[in-house]
């Protein structure tokens, strides 16, 4: 597809795991994900962007995964329609034994979708080895994927064998890396090699079906004229393949994070010391010594599924948080001062690695290394197929060296104001950016609108609540007596088309504000298991109907726009 700065596209971002698709198996999976297309394509919008589709962890955190290669078989059409080895009377049989209503209802219920799904894909598995009809394709998959297929599959057949436990660290030493474990697979039984390299092309099997369904996907994209934006996470679970496969890349004893930010609502731990992810940090000077291979195979292999890509967390590329423990010790140092935690640490706190921004040579030494690095996603990707999430306490320069390269910034209206703290008007963006109201991270627009409205209501019109609801108002051009209207109907609509009026050459609306739902895909701080989960309320087919005022002002918004752009 061609992309064109001058012509602006408005999409919307949805967890593939939220949408609720034609007898999908309870999670979203790449026909559900076909169905959206097609309907985007009906509301007037030219994209859909999405968090990684890499293979998940324990956690199911989308941005802590166990490859930054392998797609999630979680998320593999299993129908026989899209499997053409899997048998139609094998399928109805397998599912039989489930309950598939209750799977279907509710969140998504992780352990039983991938018991299902793996059930499935292996029944697939033993009819292609007794009748590989597509075994010349098969092989050509091994070939092209060489450079990371053999140390995955070991590394999968392993995590199998450990429970899917992925602490390296509490594997048999001899296992927790691939050099030493290639070794110790040759000094096993034949017996049991010949077990492990069955195993082995089982994962190898499951990653050729899921590419083939991506590859799939991306050429429906493109016949409906909607792009696909994937999501480069910032890092990978200190469990994971890549890890595992060359540990000389990463740092373990480090893990990345963001410092506490005034604006962000969260837990007293991330209001004390910031979030910890708990992805290992790289070793970027070792990466640099074969041209940054991991990284530049990394992104063609992304690049191959989507039209464009999304850089999570782009601030680490110049530098990042970094803490020295754990997330499961985090509550260890709430209400801890510095000097307490040091004691502890060794004299180690939280802090900006390589390095904080306090002189004029580490903020060069930081520049330098973060234009250094999206030029090489640049040369991967091409020019106009990048964006940059730069959100949160942003240096100077990061915007500078992203306006060079000219590589779309993320601009939150509530957040994007003049020096004098004036919000920017929709017209005053930067073409060169990326609007959206809130992330996948974020409270929906509605959650947030009504607690200002309570807010607002509670402590009097010269509130803080009160001052951001009349900023919000006057931004899509609403009256300011406005301040205690119902958030459902015209102030929805409005807020909508104000984002859709902004000069920005891409505009995102996540799911939930274009609904105008109060669900929340991620709740930074909680409890992995309230996270990653929620579903969308209603199937695809049923989005038409069910919110047809809103779709109906939300299309009208998007050719009012375009018509003012082509005038």
């Amino acid at each position: 597809m061609q992309l064109d700065n001058d012509q602006k596209i408005a999409g919307v971002m949805t967890p593939l795991f939220a949408l609720r698709g034609e007898e999908d198996l309870g999670i979203g999976d790449t026909r559900a994900l076909a169905e959206a297309i097609v309907w985007a394509q009906e509301n007037g919008f030219r994209a859909l962007q999405l968090l990684p589709i890499n293979e998940l962890g324990a956690s199911s955190s989308p941005y802590s995964v166990v490859s930054a290669i392998a797609l999630e078989p979680s998320t593999i059409t299993t129908d026989p329609s899209w499997i053409p080895e899997l048998q139609p009377e094998t399928y109805h049989t397998i599912l039989s034994s489930y309950d598939l209503s209750s799977l279907r209802s509710g969140t998504v219920n992780y352990p039983m979708v991938r018991k299902l799904k793996r059930e499935l894909l292996t029944a697939a598995w033993r009819s292609f080895k007794k009748n590989p009809a597509r075994i010349e394709d098969y092989q050509l998959f091994h070939k092209e994927q060489s450079w990371w297929l053999p140390d995955y599959t070991l590394y999968r057949v392993l995590l199998e064998q450990q429970g899917e436990n992925d602490d390296l660290s509490s594997w048999d030493p001899a296992l927790r890396q691939a050099s030493t474990a290639r070794t110790w697979l040759e000094q096993r039984p034949t017996e049991e090699q010949q077990h492990i390299q069955e195993r082995r092309d089982f994962f190898s099997y499951v990653q050729w079906i899921a590419l083939r369904q991506w590859q799939k996907i991306l050429t429906l994209a493109e016949q409906h004229e909607v792009m696909l934006v994937g999501d480069v996470p910032t890092g990978v679970n200190r469990g994971s393949a890549d890890v595992f496969a060359t540990p000389e890349l990463f740092d373990l004893a480090h893990f990345g994070g963001a410092p506490p930010e005034k604006l962000f609502r969260a837990d007293p731990f991330t209001m004390q010391w910031g979030q910890n992810w708990g992805i290992p940090l790289y070793r970027w000077e070792e990466m640099s010594h074969d041209n940054f291979f991991w990284w530049r195979h990394r992104l063609r292999y992304l690049r191959s599924l989507f039209h464009l890509l999304r850089i999570d967390h782009a601030l680490g590329l110049f530098r990042i948080y970094s803490f020295p423990w754990r997330p499961e010790e985090d509550s260890r140092f709430i209400d801890l001062s510095p000097e307490s935690v040091q004691k502890i640490t060794g004299g180690d706190l939280p802090k900006f690695i390589d390095h904080d921004d306090e002189t004029p040579e580490h903020r060069l030494h930081n520049q330098q290394r973060g234009d250094m690095l999206l030029h090489l996603f640049l040369e991967e990707v091409g020019a106009g197929r990048l964006i940059a999430e730069d959100l949160g306490e942003t240096p100077p320069y990061v915007a500078a060296s992203l306006a060079k390269l000219s590589i779309p910034g993320f601009k939150i209206p509530l957040w994007t104001r003049h020096n004098n703290g004036e919000m920017l008007a929709a017209p005053e963006y930067l073409r060169i950016s990326v609007a959206a109201y809130t992330t996948h991270d974020h409270e929906p627009l509605r959650k947030q609108w009504e607690r200002w409205q309570a807010e607002a209501k509670s402590q009097g019109p010269s509130s803080g609540a009160s001052k951001t609801l009349r900023e919000m108002l006057a931004f899509v051009g609403c009256p300011p007596e406005d301040l205690m209207t119902p958030y459902l109907g015209r102030i929805h609509q409005q807020l909508l088309k104000g984002l859709y009026a902004t000069n920005s050459w891409l505009v995102v609306v996540t799911i939930t504000d274009l609904f105008g739902s109060r669900q929340q895909f991620n709740r930074p701080g909680s409890p992995s298991s309230q996270n990653w989960c929620e579903r969308i309320a209603l199937p695809i087919s049923a989005w038409n109907r069910s919110y047809q005022e809103i779709l109906s002002a939300s299309y009208h918004g998007l050719q009012a726009t375009a018509r003012l752009i082509k005038k």
